[in-house]
């Protein structure tokens, strides 16, 4: 790849809006370990957290 047409790397854009959130040490550790506890490729934390929103969503009835 020539120096002009470096990858930036990172997620590819896809129909989805960005938040940022501060998670405390109290949620980010279990967090870890459940991203350790996961099969290879392990997910990003980013998708860990997808996953984990997607599923108390579907729990609660406002995801299908």
């Amino acid at each position: 790849m020539s120096e002009t047409s470096k990858s930036k790397g990172g997620r590819p854009r896809i129909n989805a809006t960005p938040i940022t959130v501060r998670v405390p040490p109290s949620q980010l550790a279990p967090l870890d370990a459940w991203i350790a506890d996961q099969p290879e490729p392990k997910p990003s934390r980013p998708e860990a957290v997808r996953v984990a929103v997607a599923e108390h969503l579907k729990a609660k009835g406002y995801l299908k």
